[in-house]
């Protein structure tokens, strides 16, 4: 059995833990609001650009001529794979969430004879990535000094991604990032980034929603740079309040975990207390008997 002195100090320490735990649960309280408030006016901006541009695309023609963007390089063999993790801990599942499903995609790619290739935004999904995918890591793109994200943030990424495609480093892209629900629930998403998918209905042969002047070509032209900087910004976005709401659960967890294993040491260490006054009581009242 553990000391008087051992119990105090061990629950001095989980004190200190608690006092921590509850204070990353205020910061990340603060901060959630704000960064769920710019996710949620992101979305209908980047849920419409992606419509329009899948529109567009099951519209136009695909050939060697078109943009890179919109055709891809021809092929489907070499996957680049853009996992947007955050760089800081304490935040529960969130980044492993997300290097799930990426690691579930790649492997299916993988199966399938594809050649898989990653693309690592922020640190925390870099050592996993490493251990199972060792060689595979294309690029990684530091977050550490960004305290929120920045549409400039998300151009020089997608400016970085067109670069290699005119290289044809890849073929296809994919996003991979945690879309935020609640503060309770972040679910991780995989959406396609490069070729721009086509618009289903539309493909099919449905009526466009919209006629577009100038025509296609030009539009497309211009617009698909932004809408791959737009949806990548929308990522970075989302798992900013993905990450503040998982990390201000875990903290509340803690804390309350804290509190009650510090109730259960207390009542271990006042058990201990009191059979020691009981055995040293015992100790005098036999020696007293004695004499």
């Amino acid at each position: 059995m553990a000391s008087l002195k051992e119990l105090k100090d061990r629950i001095g320490s989980v004190k200190s833990t608690q006092k921590i735990t509850k204070a990353k649960q205020m910061v990340a309280a603060a901060k959630l609001r704000k960064a769920q408030e710019a996710a949620e006016a992101a979305r209908p901006y980047a849920e419409r650009m992606e419509t329009v541009m899948g529109n567009l695309a099951s519209k136009v023609s695909r050939t060697p001529q078109s943009p890179r963007l919109l055709a891809g390089t021809g092929r489907d063999q070499k996957h680049l794979m853009v996992v947007c993790t955050s760089d800081r801990g304490l935040c529960g599942a969130f980044n492993s969430n997300i290097v799930k499903e990426a690691r579930k995609k790649a492997d299916a790619l993988t199966a399938e004879g594809k050649t898989v290739e990653f693309y690592l935004v922020g640190k925390k999904s870099r050592a996993i990535i490493k251990r199972y995918y060792p060689g595979q890591i294309d690029h990684h793109f530091d977050t550490s000094e960004i305290k929120n994200p920045h549409y400039d943030d998300a151009k020089e990424i997608a400016e970085e991604l067109i670069e290699r495609l005119e290289a044809e480093k890849f073929d296809v892209a994919w996003l991979f990032y945690s879309e935020f629900k609640s503060t309770l629930v972040q679910e991780p998403q995989t959406q396609q980034l490069i070729p721009v998918p086509t618009d289903a209905e539309a493909e099919a042969g449905g009526k466009a929603a919209v006629d577009y002047e100038p025509d296609e070509d030009e539009i497309l032209e211009e617009l698909l740079p932004r809408n791959l900087a737009i949806q990548i910004f929308r990522a970075l976005l989302e798992n900013s309040a993905s990450e503040q709401g998982a990390s201000m659960t875990a903290m509340d967890n803690a804390t309350r975990n804290a509190g009650e294993m510090i109730n259960n040491l207390t009542l271990i260490y006042n058990r201990t207390r009191q059979a020691a006054i009981t055995g040293e009581l015992i100790e005098i009242i036999s020696a007293k008997e004695a004499m």
